[in-house]
């Protein structure tokens, strides 16, 4: 068709440094606009989708969570990527770097520096394909690494995880890597998990990477602190889920009458957060012709994060034929950053 067409042309061939693509207009088959909160929300318990925390505002608290003392996952990936990125580079060689969920691209500028040294050739470009739902946060973060890397050409593409890897235009270099980083694996329940990496395996050719990161399991008092931080910061991006569905469809959601709630479910290793109404309630969202009653205490879940034994995660890879080739912990083996090759 042709709107795959345009998505898969060279993107560079202009010779900008940067294009973006939005991914779900050249969908020639979209989900209707709203369906899954329709659906999730009819549900007994009610559920909302993750990827509704990400409008610009949402993007810039998440941003904020990373940096607090209690959230440890963002630190840890770093202190084992700035260590790891060099061996890396070595082990991938001239790769194009493709990352599910870029957001701020933070850590990848520590992949980005380990690949400019290893650059044999100093007037080479390297590629990076930065993948998130808010175009806001992509363009900020583009233009930024832009300045900051000269040899860099950066092609956002604004979409879902699923519309990127059905989208991924060829590769210019030697081999890709995907980046999955964050621990947001633990976002999919199990069978969501399964069908998510199956997909990424079937977007690598044979001998193409995977790197993915996953937070281990820990003591409980630990993981429900970095859902509970003292400032609120995570509250309010909970929270803002309802502003954003208020905007996006319509809505009256009233949030001063909902409460974040956030605790680990020790059978099913993994956080679970919940806006709670505070009071009985109705709301409505306009545009999908939806009211939705709420019982004094009833909850939606709006995010799972599941927690990993390191074994279990590399059983997985090698069932979608990634094969784990170097696994890297920080010393309290509580984050594994795991390096895979697709097989033939």
């Amino acid at each position: 068709m042709s709107s795959s067409q345009a998505t898969h042309r060279n993107p560079f061939q202009d010779g900008d440094r940067l294009t973006v693509t939005h991914l779900s207009q050249t969908n020639p088959n979209p989900s209707p606009t709203g369906a899954d909160v329709y659906g999730g929300l009819q549900q007994i318990p009610k559920t909302l989708p993750a990827q509704y925390f990400y409008d610009d505002r949402g993007s810039q608290l998440f941003e904020q969570i990373c940096d607090l003392p209690e959230y440890y996952p963002t630190r840890t990936e770093a202190s084992i990527l700035q260590t790891a990125a060099p061996e890396i580079a070595t082990l991938t060689g001239n790769s194009e770097l493709v990352e599910l969920g870029s957001g701020s691209s933070s850590k990848t500028r520590l992949l980005l520096d380990a690949y400019s040294q290893s650059l044999k050739d100093k007037t080479s470009s390297l590629i990076y394909r930065a993948i998130d739902v808010s175009g806001g946060i992509l363009q900020q973060s583009a233009q930024r690494l832009l300045q900051d890397y000269p040899q860099l050409r950066v092609q956002g593409l604004v979409g879902t995880y699923e519309e990127a890897l059905d989208h991924l235009p060829p590769t210019e270099a030697d081999s890709r890597l995907l980046l999955f980083l964050g621990s947001t694996l633990g976002n999919l329940k199990p069978q969501a998990c399964q069908q998510f990496l199956q997909r990424v395996s079937q977007a690598l050719h044979p001998g193409e990477y995977f790197l993915l990161g996953v937070d281990l399991v820990k003591p409980k008092p630990i993981l429900e602190a970095a859902y509970n931080d003292a400032q609120g910061v995570t509250a309010e991006f909970n929270l803002n889920m309802l502003a954003h569905l208020n905007r996006r469809f319509e809505g009256n959601f009233n949030l001063k009458q909902f409460e974040h709630w956030a605790f680990f479910n020790e059978k099913e290793s993994q956080i679970e957060m919940h806006l709670r109404s505070t009071v009985p309630q109705l709301a409505t969202l306009r545009q999908l012709d939806l009211t939705v009653e709420f019982a004094e205490g009833e909850t939606i879940q709006t995010e799972i994060s599941r927690k990993f034994k390191q074994s279990d995660i590399v059983e997985t890879l090698k069932g979608v034929k990634l094969e784990t080739r170097h696994t890297w912990q920080d010393p309290q083996n509580g984050f594994a950053v795991l390096l895979s090759r697709r097989c033939p």
